[in-house]
């Protein structure tokens, strides 16, 4: 699942699961339309802040200390104040991940990389 906190007032739900994109108005299948759907999201941050701004990521990962370093490293060198915490069972992991990002293109450029790393869930 994906939350991006467009603004204080408003936020737009996501859910990235599987290469299928859900949100509160329509779904579409990330093989077929992933340009649709970043190109939305560009058009609703670029809409709501003012860039360069402060990001928060939101993951939930397998609980595996080697897939939450892969995208630790994708922020390296940032600047990033990045969290971890584990779920009450310990089958996943939650990362949180504050940074200040240029624009839209280099937060969707993030969401991508990330993307990569096997059994993320971006929120």
């Amino acid at each position: 699942m994906y939350i991006a906190k467009l603004s204080n007032t408003q936020r737009t739900i996501t859910a990235i699961t599987n290469g299928i994109f859900v949100s509160e108005n329509n779904a579409m299948d990330a093989k077929t339309n992933p340009d649709e759907f970043y190109a939305k999201l560009k058009t609703q941050l670029a809409d709501t802040s003012m860039w360069p701004a402060a990001y928060l990521y939101k993951f939930i990962v397998p609980t595996d200390r080697a897939k939450a370093v892969q995208i630790e490293e994708i922020f390296d060198n940032m600047g990033a104040v990045i969290e971890t915490k584990a779920s009450r069972t310990g089958k996943y992991t939650s990362i949180s991940i504050n940074v200040k990002m240029k624009d839209p293109d280099a937060v969707i450029k993030k969401y991508k990389e990330v993307g990569l790393v096997e059994g993320v869930i971006s929120l």
